[in-house]
């Protein structure tokens, strides 16, 4: 029965094991800057990884634990593939030494990291340990529940929407302009923009006219800032409509969303402005913005996939263009720092790409599924 199940829907632990993978190489190759080829080092000599002799426990922790999703996720997705156990274990071992080799040999290249094929040994044993933790898991039946609420709620082809939901709270710990609002790209994208233009002679007024359009953007008026909230409740709970089957169940999962909202937010508060501002992000327009949100998407719990599909994309788009609208956040600034400062940068660091990009590629997958034929 999970053999069919395996065949006929489409796994999200493949797309959530690319996601794990840029996280690894984030991680490993933060801040990307000053890259050069080490003085006076032959290309031999950069293949061997030393074995360095201090030691940093947090280091090793780090390797060890990091690595243990990536393998939960990997052999997950050979397994919903069809390899067998045999063959899926030596792929995912293959699959994370040459990962871990990969990350290591181009520390190299980067000034202030230290490649180690301790680091490398580590990496490997938690990718080992994950998918033993897998195994284990599937040997005693414990993913049976989820494959049969799978088969009940869900669509065969659910994958992608269902691995875009699961980053969706992640992508809200970064803290956004807007409670919800995810994708304000627009910043970032001015100012590479602006740094690849300057000098360029042949492009001085293309320059001029970016830094003329990097304004300061005047606050919302509540109304906009309440309706960017709703909409960012409403695309996640339409995009799960889109892939889950008519029924109660879609009330769960519109209330499931709400609260991973509430959840995410406030750790997100907690974390960046201390526990004692830990609820500041819920104001007078916000509580509201949310009930409407939640009552919106409990109203359409009978709409047809692809008419949810629909809805989800119009309120991603809509969402974009008010959070770009939006100044950015006043208080980030002043955590920023602690921050870049901590060892926790680099998964800072992917919980600020995730908030950028999480609406554009949802919407991608959401075209993607409205261009197929029933």
């Amino acid at each position: 029965m999970a053999s069919t199940l395996r065949q006929r829907h489409s796994s999200s632990a493949l797309p959530l094991a690319w996601a794990y993978t840029a996280l690894v190489l984030y991680a490993s190759l933060y801040p990307f800057a000053g890259w050069r080829w080490p003085p006076g080092q032959p290309l031999t000599a950069l293949l061997a990884l030393p074995w360095p002799p201090w030691r940093d426990p947090f280091d090793l922790w780090a390797n060890l634990l990091g690595f243990i999703p990536w393998g939960v996720l990997a052999m997950s997705a050979l397994l919903s593939r069809g390899q067998r156990m045999a063959s899926a274990w030596l792929t995912l071992i293959m699959m994370a030494i040459a990962l871990s080799y990969v990350c290591e040999v181009a520390q190299h290249f980067l000034p202030g990291r230290h490649p180690s094929l301790k680091d490398c040994a580590m990496n490997v044993a938690g990718a080992a340990l994950g998918a033993a933790l897998l195994t284990a898991a599937r040997g005693v039946g414990a993913h049976r529940p989820w494959v049969s609420i799978r088969e009940r709620w869900f669509v065969a082809q659910s994958g992608g929407a269902l691995a875009l939901l699961a980053l969706w709270p992640a992508a809200l710990l970064f803290p956004a302009p807007l409670p919800l609002g995810l994708g304000q790209i627009g910043g970032k994208a001015s100012d590479a923009l602006e740094s690849w233009l300057e000098g360029v002679s042949w492009a001085t007024p293309l320059y001029e006219l970016v830094v003329l359009a990097q304004t300061p953007a005047s606050p919302l008026l509540p109304l906009s800032e309440g309706l960017a909230t709703a909409l960012g409740l409403f695309a996640p709970c339409m995009l799960a409509y889109s892939v889950a089957r008519p029924g109660w169940h879609r009330a769960l999962l519109a209330l499931g969303a709400l609260s991973m909202a509430l959840l995410a937010m406030t750790l997100s508060t907690l974390l960046n402005f201390g526990p004692s501002h830990a609820l500041a992000w819920l104001s007078p327009a916000t509580v509201p913005a949310l009930v409407a949100g939640a009552f919106a998407a409990l109203a359409l719990i009978a709409v047809p996939q692809r008419v949810a599909a629909g809805l989800a994309l119009l309120a991603l788009a809509g969402g974009v263009m008010l959070v770009g609208q939006a100044p950015a956040n006043p208080y980030f600034a002043l955590t920023l720092q602690s921050w870049e400062q901590g060892r926790f940068v680099h998964f800072h660091g992917t919980a600020h790409w995730l908030s950028l990009l999480w609406p554009f590629v949802a919407m991608a997958w959401l075209l993607a599924r409205l261009s197929q034929r029933e």
